[in-house]
């Protein structure tokens, strides 16, 4: 059966300046004729961010929010999300504005043309632009992408993007243990060793990062936390 609905899940911690223009373009994305279904899960937020998701929630019912009373790190909002989730597709939204979701339909279309089951956003593999930032993220990132596929034997080229969407019973399949970052190798690890293995696809997109004083929240920590999670969830899954 086609797909017919699109859910986003997207965690959310103090991000009370930007939900609302989040979920404002996420709600106007075209997602190629699916209906949608957005869930929120707010991880222990300590700003206004829940009180600008019941506003939203109050206005459009398509909208449901979750509630971690301790943060607890995106990989349990994730975990979270996932498990609430009813659509065909699955598909991960940050609540800041540094993934565009005008470029929706560059990750549904695989998967909507029967071609793929698990689609990655690249941030590398793109003609769209994309804002300057830290050098040594960037170096971070591909070591990361290089150990990764050097254990699953894929060709990404960024492992680590946030843009994200799956088949709903695939991302629902997979117990996802990891609780802050570490949610990116393993999930890739995971879905690159299910049997049969997935179809995975890589499309390009844009990136608007954010500095640490504009609220990144990603440190060198959990750096060091995906490089053991990219070994010990292909070697110990």
């Amino acid at each position: 059966m086609a797909p017919s609905k699109l859910t986003v899940v997207i965690p959310c911690y103090n991000e009370e300046s930007t939900l609302e223009h989040l979920v404002d373009r996420v709600l106007a994305a075209d997602c190629l004729g699916l209906a949608k279904e957005l869930i929120i899960v707010d991880d222990g937020s300590k700003d206004k961010s829940v009180e600008v998701a019941k506003s939203l929630k109050s206005k459009h019912p398509e909208i449901s929010l979750f509630e971690h009373q301790i943060n607890q790190g995106k990989g349990a909002a994730l975990r979270t999300g996932f498990s609430k989730a009813t659509g065909d597709i699955v598909l991960v939204q940050d609540a800041d504005l540094e993934y565009n979701p005008a470029e929706y339909p560059r990750l549904l279309k695989p998967i909507l043309d029967g071609r793929a089951d698990v689609v990655f956003g690249s941030r590398f593999r793109t003609t769209e632009e994309t804002r300057v930032l830290y050098f040594w993220h960037s170096i971070g990132n591909q070591v990361l992408t290089l150990a990764s596929n050097m254990m699953t034997n894929l060709n990404l080229t960024d492992m680590e993007t946030c843009y994200k969407a799956f088949r709903r019973e695939i991302i629902q399949g997979v117990d996802i243990q990891e609780n802050r970052f570490g949610f990116e190798p393993e999930i890739t690890a995971k879905i690159a060793h299910l049997d049969p293995q997935p179809r995975i696809y890589e499309v390009g997109i844009s990136y608007s990062g954010r500095t640490y004083k504009e609220g990144k929240k990603i440190g060198w920590k959990d750096g060091v936390r995906a490089l053991w999670c990219i070994f010990y969830y292909n070697l110990f899954r």
